[in-house]
């Protein structure tokens, strides 16, 4: 009996060991740099299990039927931390576990989405912009979102697969904010994409560079980390800010609720906050970092890229995503018959 209870406690002691070795992260698809994950296990002896979504409605969906459990790290975008947070699937984020948190900018923390960052830590922010391939279209005839409604472009355009920023979209090009909550400005934000949905060739949430760098497109929606790697490929890709405002978002790291392996989250985190991690996400996926400390490591090119780091008036003529509460219904329900056709 004592050797079967040594037995059952050495195994005991293994399954805990291998807990403890062991860190689940959801992320979006392209949203980490090549070697960095296995740096990070070659680090800290953590094996990652990495898996991804196009959208932030596939991973909300998924980790709300979970209850906040089966990851240990989801990235959502500002507006969905706060909607996640009041329904109780995120747990509170410990700063002290968190060496590297001086490195970010204040500039994006303590944010209405998260007052005092109890739920989230920033990792990357950016812009949602036109692309246009110049070699086929002239840029300069493409300055706002109300060109893509044009019916010279009907069945040519790409948007990307996400309802907040199609409707930003339409909501800017009527002079609405993308965080409206009035059902009239919604509907009529709907129609009007109706009107342009005979220009759309292709929605795509996974990779929206690569129809245009396969040649199906030549004008619609990206994001500007796409529109940096479309462009590593093919400089003719040029990326325009819309007179109407482009829509800018934040996507941060966040433990759910249900998170087994709590410490290693945090060991995570605070890994991808080092300089030299934040210099080489940007330097690959060209998307915007609120570390300061990787800017001072990025080269000129880099740190100037308009694209990457937008002037303030830019910004200013933009919007930022905010959680909608319960008009995110609306969103969705016309989003569906949107796409449906019905």
């Amino acid at each position: 009996m004592k050797i079967r209870a040594l037995i059952a406690a050495l195994l005991l002691a293994a399954t805990t060991a291998h807990a403890e070795g062991k860190l689940v992260v959801y992320n979006w698809a392209e949203y980490i740099p090549e070697g960095v994950l296995e740096d990070f296990e070659k680090e800290t002896g953590i094996k990652v299990e990495y898996s991804t979504y196009e959208n932030n409605e596939v991973m909300y969906s998924k980790v709300k039927l979970q209850q906040g459990k089966g990851y240990d790290i989801i990235v959502p975008s500002a507006y969905l931390v706060a909607k996640m947070r009041e329904e109780g699937l995120l747990q509170e984020i410990d700063p002290k576990k968190l060496t590297n948190l001086k490195n970010l900018s204040i500039s994006l923390m303590n944010k209405p989405y998260d007052p005092g960052n109890k739920y989230s830590i920033p990792y990357l922010w950016g812009s949602t912009g036109i692309a246009v391939n110049s070699k086929a279209i002239d840029p300069a005839t493409i300055t706002g979102w109300a060109d893509l409604w044009d019916s010279k472009w009907q069945g040519k355009l790409l948007l990307v697969d996400d309802v907040r920023e199609v409707f930003h979209m339409a909501l800017r090009k009527q002079g609405h904010s993308t965080n409206t909550t009035n059902p009239e400005e919604i509907k009529a934000a709907y129609e009007d994409l109706q009107k342009l949905m005979p220009n759309v060739r292709v929605f795509n949430a996974d990779a929206p560079r690569e129809p245009f760098l396969a040649g199906d497109v030549d004008l619609g929606m990206i994001w500007s980390g796409e529109a940096i790697m479309a462009q590593k490929e093919n400089p003719e890709i040029k990326y325009i800010y819309p007179k109407e405002g482009a829509g800018f978002w934040v996507d941060s790291f966040t433990i759910p609720k249900g998170a087994e392996n709590v410490d290693n989250a945090h060991k995570f985190i605070d890994y991808m906050l080092k300089a030299e991690v934040g210099q080489k996400v940007v330097e690959e996926l060209g998307y915007s970092t609120p570390n300061g400390a990787a800017r001072e490591l990025m080269d000129e090119a880099t740190r100037d890229n308009p694209i990457i780091f937008p002037a303030a008036d830019v910004i200013d003529q933009g919007e930022f995503q905010n959680n909608v509460g319960d008009a995110m219904k609306l969103y969705d329900g016309y989003w569906e018959k949107l796409k449906t056709g019905k």
